[in-house]
């Protein structure tokens, strides 16, 4: 499967959005940018997500390795 991204990238999504949910709760605890907040927790989500479909993928497609 040539669609799915090697293991570094899933992780580099992964640890995207990591970072920006953590961005987002300091955000939301500074109380600045409430606007901006509702827009990282969204984006943290989908590159978690998108990690998280991939890891999947590759799993049951078998791929291993870098």
């Amino acid at each position: 499967m040539d669609w799915i991204p090697g293991r570094a990238v899933i992780v580099a999504l992964a640890i995207a959005g990591g970072a920006l949910s953590a961005l987002a709760i300091w955000l939301r605890h500074s109380g600045r940018g409430a606007g901006w907040v509702r827009r990282l927790d969204a984006a943290s989500y989908l590159f978690m997500g998108v990690s998280m479909f991939f890891f999947i993928a590759a799993g049951l497609a078998g791929k291993t390795g870098a």
